[in-house]
This record gives C-alpha cells, sequence and structure tokens, in this order.
C-alpha cells in the first residue's frame, strides 16, 4: 500500500512538473483594445507565477479607468488568474486590462483555459446597517450638489453611488453652464443676427396656433412678458446699432422662451409636450445663483461678469448665454472636497435597489448592495434623495418607451453615457408609487463618434461658428437649431454620418474670422495632431491637402472630398456670415468666417474635418417633481421623505433639453433638493 501511494504521488508531481514545464519565468507584454485605444501590460513571471502586472499604456478616461488599472493587476498576481471581476463603471477598461494580461499570461506559457478554470468573483459578505438623517442615491453633478447642501443644513449625509468612481456623467460633460447674466451680456456687442432674432420674437402672436397655447395656455404671459422685455431694451439702447455699439440682451423670459419653444415637441401618436412651467422658471431664475453657490465650494468658474467676452453657445444652446465651466475630474474632485469637508460620507460601488417604507408610508431608507453583493440597508430619518441619472447608457429601455424616435432608435444605439446610467432610481421610485412623466423622449447628440457613439475624437468651435456638411460637401441643416432637429437632420443622409469643418474660433476676439485650427489645438483633452495620427479626423494646411487626406478613412467614413466642393461651401457660408443672413437654412446667430486666404498662406495651422454620428445622450424623462423637489405620486400628492433631482426627473426639459441646460439644472434641483431633505 505504501508503495502504490508513493507512486501515486510520484505521478501527480510529475503531471503538474509536465503541465507548468511550458511556463517560463520572465517579462512578458500583452495588448488589448480598449475604449479608448491599446491598453498594454507587462507580465513578470517567476517560478510559474504571476507576481507582478503592469499596464505600461493606456488610453482609456483616467476619472473612468483609474480603479481598474490600479486594482485587477493586483487580483491578477492575487487569484494568479486573468479572469477576476470587472471595476464597475469601468467594464470595457476592465476586459481590456484581463484580455492584455491573458495574451501576457499566453506568451508564458500558461494554459488560458486553466487560468479561465481559476476564475476568480468576489462573494457577498455579512448583511451590514447603517443610520443616517438623508441618504442620497448618485454620486454626479446632482447627487453631489445636493448631499453637500444637505449637509449644509446641518444633516448627517450618506451618498452612495455605484460605479467605483463619482462623477457620473457630470465626468464625461463638457463645462457648458447656461444662465442668464445680464451685466455678462453687457460686455458682449449683440449680433445683427442675434437682433433679427428678438424683432421675429415681436412679431409673434399669442394666437399663433403653431405655438399651441390653447394645449399649454400658462405659456402664453411668457411670450407677452419676453416681449415686453425686449421693447425695453430697446427702449433703454436708443441710438445704438446691433453689430455696433448695442449691448448683448438675455433675460428670464428668453431662456423660459427657449427651454418651451426647445421642448415643445409633439409625439409620434400626435400628442404634444412641453415643459413645466414652474420647473422652468425655477431653472432659469435660479441658474446664475446656482453658478455662484458651486464657486463658494471651489468649483472654478471661468466666465461671468467682468470676464471679457466669454459667453458662447454650446450646440443646441439657443443663445449665447453658456458659461464655460469646470469641467471632467477638476470639477468632481472639487465636489468630493467639498462634500467630505461638509461631513459628508461617501460609499463608491454601493447600488441602490429598493426604496424603503416605514408604517406611515414615508420613504425612510434605501436597500442597495455592495458590488461583491453584500446587502447594505441603510435608515434615514429625514429621507432619501434621487440622483442616480437618466438611462441613456440602457438603450433597450430608452426603446421600450420611446414616442419620438422611431425606426432611427435600435436598442443597440450607442450612447455618450457612462455605463452605469441605466435608470435605476426611476423603475425604483416608480416602486415605491412615484408619477413619471416623458419617459418616451430621449435626446440624441449629433456631434458623436461614429464609431464609439462618445463625444471624443472631434474638434469643433461654438454652436454660430460651426459648419457642418455632408458627404458631398454641402450644408445640410441649421447649425444652430436644437439638438433632436440637428440630429434628425444628420439620421436621414448616408449611414447617418456628417462632417463639422473646423478652422479655430473666433469668439472672444477682435478679429471675426476664423484663421485656422493648430495642430496641438485639443478639445476634451485630445490633440489634433493626435487624433489625425489614429485615424479619426482629416486635417490639411490647405485645402488641397485637405482633400487629399480625406481620400484616407476617418471614423470609418471616407467620401473623398475635393478641393472645389471645400472651397465653394465655405466661400458660400463667409458671404452669409457677413452679411448676417443665412438664406439656406436661417441660421439664427452667424459667425465662424474662415479666412482661406490667411490659412493657406500660413503652413503652422489648417483645417480639420471630424466625421460625426448621432449617439443617445439625454433622457428628459423621469419621475415627476414640484419645484421642491419633492417627488409626485400619480395623484399628484407629494410621497413624504423622498426628493429627486438631475436626470432621473422628468418635466423640467419637455421633448428637448437645450445644450448647457444640464448642468444648469443638475445644480440647481441638486441644491433644492438637499436643502428641503436636510431641514
Amino acid at each position: 500500500m505504501k508503495k502504490l501511494l508513493f507512486f501515486a504521488a510520484a505521478v501527480v508531481i510529475a503531471f503538474n512538473l509536465v503541465s507548468c514545464s511550458k511556463v517560463k519565468d520572465g517579462i512578458y507584454k500583452g495588448s488589448s483594445i480598449g475604449m479608448q485605444g491599446l491598453v498594454t501590460v507587462e507580465m513578470t513571471v517567476a517560478k510559474s507565477k504571476i507576481t507582478d502586472v503592469k499596464v505600461t499604456e493606456n488610453h482609456e478616461t483616467p476619472a473612468v479607468a483609474s480603479v481598474a488599472v490600479r486594482r485587477i493587476p493586483q487580483e491578477i498576481i492575487t487569484h494568479q488568474t486573468p479572469y477576476v471581476d470587472v471595476v464597475t463603471g469601468a467594464s470595457i477598461a476592465s476586459r481590456a486590462i484581463m484580455n492584455a494580461s491573458a495574451a501576457a499570461a499566453e506568451s508564458a506559457g500558461f494554459d488560458l483555459k486553466k487560468l479561465e478554470a481559476k476564475k476568480y468573483s468576489a462573494k457577498p459578505g455579512n448583511d451590514e446597517t447603517y443610520s443616517t438623517d438623508v441618504v442620497v442615491i448618485g454620486g454626479g453633478g446632482a447627487g453631489l450638489s445636493a448631499s453637500i447642501s444637505a449637509a449644509q443644513q446641518g444633516a448627517k449625509v450618506i451618498l452612495i453611488e455605484k460605479s467605483s468612481f463619482l462623477g457620473g456623467d457630470t465626468i464625461v460633460a463638457g463645462g457648458a453652464f447656461n444662465a442668464v447674466d445680464p451685466e455678462a451680456q453687457n460686455e458682449t456687442i449683440l449680433s445683427v443676427a442675434q437682433k433679427k432674432a428678438l424683432d421675429s420674437y415681436l412679431a409673434l402672436s399669442v394666437k399663433d396656433e403653431k405655438l399651441h397655447f390653447d394645449q399649454f395656455p400658462e405659456w402664453s404671459k411668457v411670450l407677452t412678458d419676453l416681449q415686453t422685455s425686449i421693447k425695453s431694451f430697446y427702449t433703454a439702447n436708443t441710438g445704438k446699432q446691433a453689430g455696433k455699439n448695442m449691448p448683448g440682451y438675455d433675460s428670464i423670459e428668453l431662456h423660459m422662451w427657449h427651454i418651451y419653444t426647445g421642448g415643445l415637441r409633439q409625439m409620434n401618436d400626435g400628442r404634444w409636450t412641453a415643459s413645466n412651467i414652474d420647473l422652468a422658471r425655477t431653472l432659469a431664475e435660479s441658474a446664475l445663483d446656482s453658478y455662484d453657490w458651486t464657486g463658494t465650494l471651489g468649483v472654478k468658474a471661468v466666465s461671468h461678469a467682468g470676464a471679457g467676452n466669454t459667453l458662447r453657445t454650446v450646440l443646441g444652446a439657443m443663445w449665447p448665454r453658456t458659461h464655460q465651466y469646470s469641467n471632467g475630474i477638476p470639477l468632481i474632485e472639487t465636489l468630493r472636497n467639498a462634500a467630505e469637508n461638509a461631513g459628508v460620507t461617501i460609499y463608491t460601488e454601493t447600488a441602490g435597489k429598493s426604496l424603503i417604507k416605514n408604517s406611515t408610508g414615508k420613504i425612510s431608507g434605501v436597500i442597495a448592495a455592495k458590488a461583491d453583493g453584500t446587502k447594505i440597508t441603510i435608515n434615514a430619518a429625514k429621507g432619501v434623495i434621487l440622483a442616480s441619472g437618466g438611462y441613456c447608457a440602457n438603450p433597450a429601455m430608452v426603446k421600450k418607451y420611446d414616442e419620438y424616435w422611431g425606426n432611427d432608435l435600435t436598442d443597440r444605439t450607442l450612447t455618450t453615457n457612462v455605463g452605469t446610467n441605466t435608470g435605476d432610481g426611476i423603475v425604483m421610485a416608480m416602486d415605491a408609487g412615484a408619477a413619471t412623466v416623458d419617459l418616451g423622449v430621449s435626446q440624441l447628440m449629433p456631434s458623436s463618434s461614429p464609431s464609439k457613439g462618445t463625444m471624443t475624437d472631434g474638434i469643433w468651435a461654438d454652436a454660430s461658428e460651426q459648419l457642418w456638411i455632408d458627404g458631398k460637401g454641402d450644408r445640410f441643416v441649421n447649425e444652430y437649431a436644437e439638438r433632436d432637429v440637428l440630429a434628425k437632420a444628420s439620421l436621414a443622409l448616408d449611414n447617418g454620418i456628417f462632417y463639422i469643418v473646423y478652422a479655430g474660433s473666433a469668439m472672444g476676439k477682435e478679429d471675426p474670422l476664423c484663421k485656422g485650427a493648430n495642430p496641438e489645438a485639443a478639445l476634451f483633452g485630445n490633440k489634433i495632431k493626435s487624433m489625425v495620427d489614429n485615424g479619426h479626423i482629416w486635417y490639411g494646411s490647405t485645402l488641397a491637402e485637405l482633400a487629399a487626406a480625406t481620400e484616407k478613412s476617418a471614423g470609418g467614413a471616407c467620401p473623398a472630398f475635393t478641393e472645389s466642393q471645400l472651397r465653394e461651401t465655405i466661400e458660400k457660408y463667409n458671404s452669409y456670415v457677413a452679411n448676417q443672413r443665412d438664406p439656406d437654412f436661417g441660421k439664427e446667430v452667424l459667425a465662424g468666417a474662415i479666412d482661406l486666404d490667411f490659412i493657406e498662406s500660413h503652413p503652422d495651422v489648417g483645417i480639420a474635418i471630424s466625421p460625426r454620428k448621432a449617439s443617445l445622450h439625454h433622457t428628459m424623462g423621469g419621475v415627476k417633481i414640484n419645484i421642491k423637489a419633492e417627488v409626485l405620486d400619480e395623484d399628484g400628492k407629494t410621497i413624504k421623505g423622498l426628493w429627486a433631482a438631475g436626470e432621473v426627473v422628468g418635466g423640467v426639459h419637455a421633448g428637448n433639453r437645450l445644450g448647457g441646460n444640464a448642468i444648469a439644472d443638475i445644480f440647481t434641483f441638486g441644491r433644492i433638493a438637499g436643502k428641503n431633505a436636510g431641514s
């Protein structure tokens, strides 16, 4: 028997030696494709064990991928397999690191099937229970502002975020904050085209059937108040001329009017939807104060009165009231610091699952779960604030409720959103009896990457300066229009792809001409040169070079423009800017004439063309709230202990959100929700 056992043990040892005999110690590289490009790892193997994994090349968005870059290599070493749990909110980056590590392991001689059999998945821990005054679900701009505001009232606050990072969609949003700012407007000059737009508002009649005041009579007074305001502005500036010495104009009524007309939309069944006038007024009246409030938290507000001609028009804003705003990691880090300094406790990778109701029907907490499945119960003495975002990262949900886009949407439509915006909070609220509004309308961002759906890999200027062309080199739309109008026009083109011509920006400069794009210029952190090298855009220092460049692929599209096509379109657009009149598409605010002579005589600058295609960007529908950010039930009554803010809310933007209104929205209603919940 002893001899038999000895023989069996010898066979096992021999088998193990044979199974590991192919594994060779050393340093091995492996690569895979992530969201933004190549991800490369360097794996060290010693004594047939993985002893080190380093991510040596990584183009992923730092704010999204940082936890994955730090955690997954350590998990691979600990569990001796490249097959581990993805990091919530960074699934693409996680899989890229794992796939690159698997490639490196295979190069070292490991059997991938055996490594896959060792796949590691974390197990749930013991249930946990916490108590607080207010719990905020969602760590984006709305959630962070709500938590800070509640804490400023003296409340004890817990914020939970299901992703591995804070920020939600706010962290990937551009820095555009719409706010009526008369002092800043006074530093600008009203353009001739803007004056014509104001005159057109004066010519409107409350009896005009196209305004649909028969269905939304409360909005008629906004028009009459706007007309009164414009007339007073003209009287105050008698003798001054647009384009010369007449100051810029804006008003609460004008912002509200743009919210109304920009969001007034007809559904596929013939119904019309419009913004809730009380929510719209709250947004318009409070936006500038919200902007200033974030400044007290340490957020860098990079344009305001006294900052010069810095107001601009982000795509789909309809008027130059857009304040450039801090964005990305700096914004979220500032808000996080402000929240923690106010005493807010933050838990990431903790997803809200359901709301708790007490015996009186008041919302008194939330059931949540950690990424490993551990159950968390958070009791909230004062209540819960929903700030969990919309559902654009859940295209199947968008398609399920859609009443506007029809066949232009599928359950696989790409999105600009972070992957965690899947509508969880709306479902939780509905289960708790909350009413919803406008779930059937979503917004497509026209200027998205054709291959990724993100707002990266392209470059453009202020909406007034943008020049959009189709595959034949012709303009096809009013580039100053609302986003759904732009998206619908672009989706009617071949493959839904169009092209933005960019030659720099003249906004805020005395010289009104665009004098070329610098190859080192950047948008969203990507330089023009880098985007050219990666095949995302075309660039040329002359139109001839640009036309030649379009013969090479960019963004998966290759229309091969000719020099004559581009020159004819640009020169025609330049003439419209000069005359401040667009006879083709009626663009309301015209700027961005391209100085071809200057550009073609200066080889250090040039012109770029970015292929673009619409992707899901914002869901206008969500839970119903009042101006106190209290959530309402189907009877219009408040659900005690429940507030909501941000994209989880419906009714603010109706059928189409104005560009630049989202950031104003999340900080305005986030602040209101926090103040009322924390009091």
